[in-house]
């Protein structure tokens, strides 16, 4: 069984064969797979999938490119939101100073805003980091009580091991199977069993060998494939581990 752990089905590249890809997925090993909300209408996107499908998950947040239009009552949305049963975290949400496509004193003041929310309501959280590993982790620090998934991981091994001895999982997606991927390699070696998830983060990063295709949640299995080669395990193996990890990081009964 496979669990990916962040997609975003509810994409417009995926109009025209979202059911049938969904309905699909069990048939290609995919157990389960968490729709994540980036801004209030896909939150509320991925709730809706969610509904209609019994093995889809979903969480509500607001991306760190959406929140130069944020205004406090956009939180209390979020709480409502996240509040419906099948919501499983607040996110995604972080910092990117990639892209910087939000002014970065507005992604901090967010970021920490939502952050106490999701501590307030008592809800794992999904994190996008993006060339901002120092302020991500020095504003989690700020949030004691936070506890989640840092999704698509791409730091270093120091920053992993704050991040894990913090209590965080470490997602990995598509980029552990490219060939420029040393840094990550390394810290899927360093990652223990129990901490690992893998996610696609579709239609995004798509692993080898669909790169340069639009990802799906189909494609979760490359990642676990490269991880069962990487840690010396079988492909049964870390599928098992990472599905019963999603299912505790994501604390689903």
């Amino acid at each position: 069984m496979l669990f990916d752990t962040h997609a975003h089905l509810c994409s417009s590249r995926f109009d025209k064969v979202r059911d049938e890809l969904i309905e699909s997925l069990a048939d290609n090993g995919v157990a389960n797979y968490c729709e994540i909300g980036f801004d209030i209408p896909s939150s509320i996107a991925a709730i809706e999938l969610s509904d209609k499908y019994d093995f889809v998950y979903a969480s509500a947040g607001v991306h760190p490119h959406e929140t130069d239009a944020l205004c406090p009552k956009d939180m209390d949305t979020i709480r409502e939101l996240c509040a419906h049963s099948k919501v499983v975290a607040l996110g995604e949400i972080g910092l990117d100073y990639y892209y910087d496509n939000s002014l970065r004193e507005n992604q901090r003041k967010w970021f920490d805003c939502q952050l106490s929310v999701a501590e307030e309501i008592s809800i794992p959280i999904t994190v996008h980091s993006r060339d901002a590993m120092g302020d991500t982790i020095d504003i989690l620090k700020a949030h004691p009580k936070a506890r989640g998934i840092i999704h698509c991981y791409s730091g270093s091994v120091e920053s992993a091991k704050i991040l894990l001895d913090m209590g965080f999982y470490i997602s990995f997606a598509g980029p552990i199977t490219y060939k420029n991927a040393s840094t990550a390699l390394d810290v899927v070696r360093f990652v223990p069993e129990n901490r690992m998830l893998i996610e696609t983060d579709s239609p995004y990063l798509a692993p080898v060998p669909f790169r340069g295709k639009d990802n799906t949640p189909i494609y979760v299995a490359e990642i676990a494939k490269k991880i069962a080669q990487i840690k010396g395990l079988s492909f049964e193996e870390v599928s098992d581990i990472t599905y019963n990890n999603a299912k505790r990081a994501y604390e689903i009964k």
